[in-house]
Parts: structure tokens; C-alpha cells; sequence
């Protein structure tokens, strides 16, 4: 087993072993397409008539997600050189740790991406501290005060993390890196990502009945933001070759929701908030390399 492992560069001892270095760019992006439309497609098998937020949609739209997230790695794997076929010269791993999913140095790959998102975030936690609303904020997260999550914030913290960040960025990234680098893949991966949320807005527009322009700004803007966050997410994926990082990030993110600016002026100390932001953004772009180096966490997209 020990020889095996040298001579095909292997990092895991759990099948199976691939490698992806004979997929083409056209076929990378391709499958890549194919799993980002998967993903939206599901939530519209069996289409509830209820709201998004009504408990038995959300339910129904887990049972789907589940689905895509069980069948995305046997997709994947298809899309993989056959591991007796592949040149010893190029790296094969276990597909899992192409997925992200190891248990070498994972409490490193959950805390130090967290800590670095939340410097990121210095700004908004400051406003929500000085202003108060740090409670209202807690109790917005624990239905009732109680530690029982009710089924939306199970989708938003738990479910949509997991499964958004299994698909789009663990199922994605190892079809896109070998062909396209990690540059331009962390580049590519989120275009995927952001389109994907464009759904939204044909069900505000036939459900919701809401005003075409408003919707259309809107989903403009949360393609803009999806976008940048999911190259984020990316760059703290194939740095950290880990899954956990992104989804614990994600889930912080979706609990803090977009920085709200716009209220800065009308806090309580506006100048220290606004200083916070700026300290929060420079420190974070200055801890962003180090933090994420990848031989803290043994990368194969840096091997």
C-alpha cells in the first residue's frame, strides 16, 4: 500500500483514486454548467404553490438538494481519468480530497478562514455592538429565544452552506483547476454560482407578482455580491483544499447578510464604525495569503 501510494502521489487511503489532468476546457465547463443548472432544476422538481419561506417548501427543497449533493460526486468521478490509464507523472488523489472532505488539519481549515471573515466583517459587528443590536440580531437567529432553529434558518445557516458550497465549489473546482489554473478557475467557479441565484427572479416576478424593474436592480445586485462571495469562497477552497472553511464562512455570512452601510452615518459613533471598516477591509487583505497559506493545510491544488 505504501509503494501504491508513492507511485501515484496519493493523499487519502479511501477510494476511489483519480486524477482530472485529461479533461478539456470545453468539457470542464460543460460539466460545470450541467451541475449549476442540476442544482437550481431540483428545487423546481415538484414545485410547492406555498411561499419559499413556508415551512413544507423548504422541506420539499431539502429532500431535492440532497439529491443533487448525494448524485454530485459520482458525477464528478465520471468526468475523472481512469486511475489505471493516468500518466504516474500526474498526481491522483482520493476524490475525496479532491472534494474537500479529509480530516487532516481541519480544526485549522474551520477557525482560520472564520477568523479572517470576521476581520473582514469588523465594521458591521461594531455597528451591530455600539448600536445595540447585537440581541436583536441573536434573537433573530434563535426562534423564541430557544436554541430550537425553525426551518428557515435551518435552510439559510445549515442546509443552503453545506449543499451551495459542496456543489459549486467542491464539485466544480476540481474540473475547472486542472485546465483553467487556480487564478482563473476561483475567476470562473462563482460566474456559476451567481447565474444560479438568477432564479430568484422568476419567482418573485410569477409567484410574487413584484415590479419587473425592482426585481431585475435586485437580482443585478445579488449577482454582483454572490459573485465576489463565491470567489472568495473559492480562494479559501482551493488554498485550503478543505470544504469545511467555505461552508462555516458561508453560514456566518448568510447570518450577518450584507454590510449595512447605509446605516453607518446614523449610528452612534459614525467615525469609529467607518474607521472600522476601513481597519476590518486592510487587515483582512493583509492576513487574506498568510492565513490561507496553503502548506498550512496540505493543498493538493498547490501540490
Amino acid at each position: 500500500m505504501v509503494l501504491l501510494a508513492r507511485e501515484f502521489k496519493m493523499a487519502d487511503a479511501v477510494a476511489p483514486f483519480v486524477s482530472f489532468n485529461n479533461i478539456t476546457y470545453f468539457r470542464s465547463f460543460v460539466a460545470c454548467f450541467v451541475i449549476a443548472v442540476g442544482y437550481v432544476a431540483s428545487l423546481y422538481i415538484n414545485k410547492s404553490p406555498l411561499p419559499r419561506d413556508h415551512p413544507k417548501t423548504i422541506y420539499q427543497r431539502f429532500k431535492s438538494v440532497a439529491v443533487v449533493s448525494l448524485s454530485a460526486p459520482v458525477y464528478v468521478w465520471l468526468w475523472s481519468d481512469n486511475r489505471l490509464q493516468t500518466n504516474q507523472e500526474h498526481a491522483v488523489y482520493s476524490l475525496w480530497r479532491w472534494l474537500g472532505i479529509h480530516v487532516s488539519n481541519t480544526l485549522t481549515a474551520a477557525a482560520l478562514p472564520l477568523f479572517l471573515t470576521i476581520i473582514l466583517f469588523l465594521g458591521p459587528l461594531l455597528l451591530l455592538l455600539l448600536n445595540g443590536d447585537v440581541k436583536l440580531k441573536l434573537s433573530g437567529y434563535f426562534k423564541y429565544n430557544s436554541m430550537l432553529l425553525d426551518s428557515v434558518q435551518i435552510r439559510n445557516y445549515i442546509v443552503a452552506p453545506l449543499t451551495e458550497e459542496f456543489v459549486y465549489r467542491a464539485c466544480m473546482l476540481p474540473l475547472l483547476v486542472p485546465c483553467f489554473g487556480v487564478t482563473t478557475s476561483i475567476i470562473i467557479c462563482p460566474l456559476f454560482f451567481g447565474v444560479a441565484h438568477v432564479h430568484h427572479v422568476i419567482e418573485r416576478l410569477c409567484v410574487n407578482n413584484e415590479d419587473p424593474k425592482e426585481v431585475w436592480l435586485s437580482a443585478l445586485f445579488q449577482f454582483g455580491y454572490t459573485t465576489v462571495f463565491g470567489a472568495y469562497s473559492a480562494f479559501l477552497f482551493v488554498r485550503t483544499g478543505h470544504l469545511i472553511g467555505p461552508v462555516v464562512c458561508h453560514s456566518f455570512c448568510n447570518f450577518m447578510g450584507f454590510p449595512q452601510v447605509e446605516e453607518v452615518p446614523n449610528s452612534k459613533y459614525p467615525k469609529i464604525i467607518a474607521g472600522s471598516f476601513v481597519v476590518g477591509l486592510v487587515v483582512f487583505l493583509l492576513l487574506a495569503l498568510p492565513l490561507t497559506e496553503p502548506s498550512l493545510y496540505g493543498s493538493i491544488y498547490y501540490l
